[in-house]
């Protein structure tokens, strides 16, 4: 079978698990700015460069995935949510983009690959929305202005799509989509880059909201934003970040009533208190992701900013046996977006 075919084989058995941040695990690693920075010779300091570990310190990645394994995550995502070159020029580290990826996905493809008890596991591509956007200026006077154009962002993507799968990931993931428009950039990287290989690369979309109405920084709703991207057919739709599962209930209700592909979600652990850390203890976070899954809303479940693999464990725990959401039969209307949704009848 091919990838596609052995995700959806193994999302019809079981609500499959995603791993959680790699952040939060390494900064628990207490890395100085040396170990960062490693023999790279780079000239700025690479303290908080968390993607450059995958190539200074690939042990610590390893273990990390390791421990997200461990704990049960059946899709193990790589250490590259920064790892292009627009976010890596903070760093002076652009030069080194295809090193980055490349090393990211051989850790996490080889971690997968040295497990042997014959559970299915699937090595994603994670990619950022970089700190740059598409659909809105970042000059109050100019609002026309734009720092970059959409074919930059399109070869930005691609480079780092291109490294990611020739290190061996199974799927792209692009992920925490504040932007539509980025998003829609990443779509046509890995496209141009299905034409180039002469192969299928299967997509991951995750959304994420920057308020409780349901909205991006774009202004995309969650059933516009869908209607955005569903030309792309990605493998799973879904939502990340932004909140956690108790504000995230409901979108993640209407996006599953709506899409007709498999629905991943990864909620943070709960809101960030007053100094910015995440007090959501595992039990809580597993106790309200189970209600998604006892009401059949999601397929693929894991954890954003403050999640920990006692995280992943604990949801992993809680919803063994449950049955996954099963697909929807959507009818064939035309479906448009603006910033809110708009469905033309048959």
């Amino acid at each position: 079978m091919t990838k596609r075919e052995e995700f959806e084989a193994a999302a019809a058995q079981r609500i499959l698990i995603k791993d959680g941040p790699y952040g939060t695990e390494i900064q628990r690693a207490r890395l100085a700015a040396e170990d960062y920075a490693g023999d790279t010779g780079l000239a700025h300091d690479q303290k908080g460069n968390n993607d450059l570990v995958n190539l200074t310190q690939p042990q610590v990645i390893r273990a990390i995935c390791d421990s997200y394994i461990a704990a049960g995550a059946h899709i193990l995502a790589t250490n590259t949510f920064n790892a292009n070159r627009i976010s890596q020029a903070d760093y002076g580290a652009e030069g080194l983009v295809r090193d980055i990826n490349v090393a990211a996905a051989r850790i996490i493809r080889e971690a997968v690959d040295a497990q042997t008890d014959g559970v299915p596991r699937f090595v994603v591509g994670a990619v950022g929305p970089t700190n740059k956007t598409l659909s809105l200026s970042p000059d109050v006077e100019d609002p026309g202005y734009r720092e970059v154009d959409f074919d930059t962002i399109v070869d930005v993507y691609r480079e780092q799509c291109a490294a990611l799968v020739e290190g061996g990931v199974d799927f792209i993931l692009v992920e925490t989509v504040f932007d539509t428009l980025n998003c829609k950039a990443a779509i046509m990287a890995v496209k141009q880059l299905e034409r180039e290989l002469g192969r299928d690369i299967p997509l991951m979309i995750s959304l994420t909201l920057t308020d409780l109405s349901g909205r991006n920084l774009s202004g995309h709703t969650v059933e516009a934003f869908w209607y955005t991207v569903r030309h792309a057919k990605p493998l799973t739709i879904g939502l990340n970040c932004s909140f956690g599962a108790e504000q995230l209930r409901p979108h993640v209700q209407l996006l599953s009533s709506i899409a007709d592909t498999y629905l991943m979600a990864y909620p943070n652990a709960g809101l960030p208190n007053d100094l910015g850390e995440y007090d959501e203890v595992p039990e809580t976070t597993a106790a309200l992701t189970r209600v998604w899954a006892e009401n059949g809303r999601i397929n693929a479940l894991g954890g954003c900013c403050g999640s920990t693999p006692a995280h992943i464990a604990a949801m992993a725990k809680a919803v063994e046996g449950l049955a996954p959401r099963k697909l929807p039969s959507i009818a064939p209307d035309m479906r448009l977006a603006g910033l809110e949704p708009f469905t033309i009848a048959a």
